[in-house]
């Protein structure tokens, strides 16, 4: 079998990275291995109010007519389960071997899983489309519904819950909801959003027990209060996918730890989307690892380009966004890395808060509003955050100054 470009993952980042090979003109074999059985497709609308509509169907970005096309071959339903790194090759589930000349490592991240026990058939993760198919099967009136975890999947799991008519309770343990990279501002928006729906969000609540007996689940609570669901989704966060690479012998650091081109410890492969942790030039070199659908598009895309030997470096601006209720929520950059923050409101309530390092440079904004009312801004901003601009605190907090005039200066 001839060698060529081997992808493991064929989700969001490992669909793309094999359709960037072919628009590159790259013409020697492309295969892109994953362990569902499903076309390479789109997770954000798993945990959104698409859950709520008359079907769920999965929004593939490739179909299979455009991967014979494209002479991509799409091996599903098996795992790589070694890399020999000498030899250059990848031995599968079924016993079969691929050889490579470069390896693309996108295996994404997995659920946190509770650390208790138990858990039973009715306690559940959402991570894959047949994940979201089971839990949809419980949205409906009548049923209650427990989420374990106030992060963005068990928000939007509540939201489209209650668009299904189900009773919904969210458990987190921390003070508020949105702990990680959203400011306090904005969540102190979206919990009564919710409330206002008929969420029940439980605060600085942790669980003592959990029982499911197969026919509901009983989760006592550390305060005493006892809750009882027909169905439990914890959505705690997640892990990166690392054991292939770890028994490979490549380093790994909150996930497969790659360079600033994608490269991993041995330089034949690469890693690319949720599984890996890479440093951020516009943050000094600050290593991160991010979970997010754009991230995964634009690392899938530039793996591409330096399989084939760019030597780009990765420089793109985090990005991250959720819709609840109406509501859209946007962030750009790592709002962690301010130590004050600026204002600045919008129409129809919504408004931007821009976050700001001890040196005056922009390097995040969060905001919030009605459909994209805070869209444009939130892109702006991060071309600021990109060229490293240290705009004027007070032009950022006036309405009456455009974002794009900070640009031109």
């Amino acid at each position: 079998m001839q060698a060529g470009m081997v992808i493991i993952g064929a989700g969001e980042c490992g669909g793309r990275a094999a359709l960037a090979l072919r628009d590159l003109g790259f013409e020697d074999p492309v295969t892109l291995v994953g362990d569902e059985p499903h076309l390479p497709y789109e997770r954000p609308p798993l945990s959104k109010e698409a859950m709520a509509g008359d079907a769920l169907a999965i929004k593939a970005i490739v179909s299979d007519e455009v991967l014979a096309e494209r002479s991509i071959r799409h091996i599903h339903s098996i795992q790589a389960v070694a890399i020999d790194r000498a030899a250059r090759s990848v031995r599968l589930s079924d016993g079969s071997t691929l050889p490579y000349n470069k390896l693309l490592l996108a295996t994404g991240s997995t659920p946190r899983r509770l650390p208790m026990p138990g858990l039973g058939p009715r306690c559940v993760y959402l991570r894959t489309f047949n994940d979201a198919l089971a839990i949809r099967a419980h949205l409906k009136a009548g049923n209650r519904i427990a989420i374990v975890g106030g992060g963005f999947i068990g928000l939007e799991l509540a939201a489209a819950a209650r668009r299904s008519g189900a009773s919904v309770t969210v458990i987190e343990a921390q003070p508020r909801i949105l702990m990680r990279g959203v400011p306090a501002e904005i969540a102190e928006i979206i919990h009564p959003a919710h409330e206002a729906e008929g969420v029940n969000i439980l605060c600085g609540e942790g669980i003592a027990t959990i029982a499911d007996n197969g026919a509901g689940v009983r989760i006592a609570l550390v305060g005493g209060r006892v809750i009882v669901a027909d169905l439990a989704v914890i959505g705690i966060g997640a892990v990166p996918v690392t054991a292939l690479a770890a028994e490979a012998g490549l380093a790994i650091d909150n996930g497969i730890a790659v360079d600033a081109e994608l490269r991993t410890s041995d330089p034949d492969i690469f890693a690319a989307g949720d599984c890996c942790s890479f440093p951020l030039a516009v943050y000094g070199g600050r290593r991160v690892r991010l979970e997010a659908w754009r991230n995964a598009q634009e690392q899938g895309a530039l793996a591409a380009r330096n399989l084939l030997g760019a030597g780009e470096t990765h420089v793109a601006v985090p990005w991250f966004w959720s819709d609840q209720y109406g509501l859209t929520l946007q962030i750009s950059g790592l709002s962690d890395e301010g130590r004050s923050t600026v204002r600045r409101d919008l129409d129809d309530g919504a408004f931007i808060l821009f976050h700001l390092a001890q040196d005056g440079r922009l390097v995040a904004a969060s905001g919030i509003g009605p459909g994209n009312a805070v869209a444009r801004d939130i892109r702006l901003a991060e071309m600021l955050i990109a060229r490293r601009a240290k705009p004027a605190p007070e032009a950022l907090g006036s309405q009456t100054v455009k974002l794009k005039s900070l640009l031109a200066a």
